[in-house]
């Protein structure tokens, strides 16, 4: 039967990159990108759903597939203020993951962080832990969840730090092993990679991923 995989984020880093790696796959019939802007990419099997992501109406028509891929994502001094980055990476996988399911999507597949805890001191990580846990609560038949480090590869936005961390962080990664895996930098096409990979096992119940392997 023919499947479609919806892609939220599919501007940013690994959301780009793993709409073009599912239209390369050829396992999903249609990739629907929803975007507040078109992507700049023509495929005849891509879908470029424009919609806001405050319009309850519009994304109940655009969350309609099978597996929803979920890259949104941003930072506290992007977004401005805690409650606006609350709003992006709290609000918006909630939202479209609740609506998801009640269309009938059965796989989720959340791009998180390392160190997310719901009862994390640091803000960040809080707002992680507890889209996790607010996801987890939903009961989706499979639920998949990605907690890479630092990422490497090109942003369209410029972040000094991650800059910084990508020249310094792979001088560190022959200590990084065992229990420090989790922390080593991850090419964002891996990322990509991996939740494809995981999407066709169709493994049901609730799988945390870390330590990307290369």
């Amino acid at each position: 039967m023919p499947k479609t995989a919806i892609v939220t984020g599919a501007s940013g880093l690994i959301g780009n990159l793993l709409v073009q790696a599912l239209l390369q796959d050829g396992t999903f019939d249609r990739v629907r990108a929803i975007v507040r802007k078109p992507l700049l990419l023509e495929h005849p099997r891509l879908e470029n759903a424009v919609v806001s992501f405050e319009d309850t109406g519009a994304l109940e028509k655009a969350l309609q597939g099978d597996v929803l891929f979920c890259c949104i994502g941003t930072t506290i001094k992007t977004a401005g203020s805690q409650a606006v980055f609350a709003a992006v990476d709290f609000g918006i996988p909630v939202n479209t993951g609740r609506i998801a399911l009640q269309n009938g999507v059965s796989q989720y597949h959340l791009v998180s962080a390392v160190g997310a805890n719901a009862r994390s001191s640091n803000f960040y990580l809080r707002t992680k832990g507890q889209t996790e846990d607010a996801l987890i609560q939903m009961g989706f038949p499979s639920l998949f969840i990605y907690r890479p480090s630092l990422l490497l590869g090109n942003r369209k936005e410029v972040r000094f730090g991650e800059q910084v961390a990508q020249v310094l962080m792979p001088a560190f990664n022959f200590f990084m092993k065992g229990r420090l895996r989790k922390y080593k930098p991850v090419k964002a096409e891996t990322v990509a990679a991996a939740m494809i990979a995981h999407a066709k096992t169709g493994e049901k119940g609730v799988s945390v991923i870390e330590g990307f392997a290369d």
